[in-house]
């Protein structure tokens, strides 16, 4: 008897790993999570681990940290995926960024190992809002980003990882590029101001200064390398360049990708933005 295929899902407890784990095993997929702590740890920053967590897996769902725009991302991006194909995992699946040069170059690196891959391109996720570094301000009432009235396609975590599931788990995606987004550009205000229409709350959205904001980063203690990354991010990524929709989901999945309005209000049912609530 041949032994079940089995996916390496790295960062298999974030945002999108975690909810890819779910889908693959709903569909009867045998999953590895890979993570620092998992029962076979894999560390980016320790390619000795990288070994023995491919052992044996067909396929891999490829999240870099802490993102693929940090120097060093494209080379170990290549050596991972070089070393995946001569272990026997031919098909990679990368989560990818949206206008950003560094990630362009990580996407080529996978493609050069000679990977069954697949590249999806996201944009800002929903749940940035509800469980990421945007949670705490809004809970505070106010969020202040160095960004204007630039306009972001805002995707759904649980459309990324249906698409990825899909991806993973099916034929007919080797060396395509999906453009996965929401159907709708909001800026940062007018989705503030969505978590306050579905929550009854005042929550503010302020533009400042990048200097402001990285010496507000500073003073909470952010390591000056996370500081210089999110200050990228914001000023440079978020600067118009990705003011437009793709269909990445639709072309995978066969449906619209869901609405932020959407995931607004199942979160707000789950009392996420309620300030004092239990988590």
């Amino acid at each position: 008897m041949t032994s079940p295929a089995l996916t390496l899902v790295l960062g298999g407890t974030g945002k999108t790993g975690r909810r890819v784990v779910r889908r693959l095993t709903g569909r009867g997929h045998v999953v590895r999570i890979g993570s620092r702590t998992g029962g076979i740890p894999f560390d980016w920053n320790d390619s000795t681990t990288w070994q023995p967590a491919l052992t044996g897996v067909d396929a891999v769902y490829v999240t870099y940290q802490p993102d693929l725009a940090v120097p060093g991302a494209p080379e170990a991006i290549g050596a991972f995926a070089e070393l995946a194909v001569r272990t026997g995992a031919r098909r990679l699946v990368l989560l990818s960024g949206r206008g950003e040069p560094e990630a362009e170059a990580c996407e080529k690196a996978l493609a050069a190992s000679g990977a069954q891959w697949t590249v999806l391109r996201a944009s800002f996720f929903a749940q940035n809002f509800s469980e990421g570094d945007f949670l705490g301000p809004v809970l505070d009432g106010e969020l202040a980003l160095p960004v204007g009235d630039v306009q972001e396609p805002f995707v759904d975590a649980d459309d990324i990882a249906e698409v990825a599931a899909t991806v993973l788990a099916e034929g007919g995606h080797t060396g395509r590029t999906y453009d996965l987004t929401g159907p709708r550009l909001l800026t940062f205000a007018q989705a503030t101001a969505a978590i306050g229409a579905a929550t009854g709350r005042e929550i503010g959205y302020v533009t400042v200064p990048a200097e402001a904001y990285a010496a507000e980063l500073a003073a909470h203690g952010v390591p000056d390398a996370v500081t210089d990354l999110l200050t990228y991010l914001f000023t440079s990524v978020l600067d118009g360049r990705n003011a437009y929709l793709g269909d990445g989901v639709r072309q995978v999945l066969g449906r619209p990708a869901r609405d932020f309005t959407d995931h607004v209000a199942e979160a707000a049912a789950t009392g996420v933005w309620t300030p004092g609530a239990a988590s």
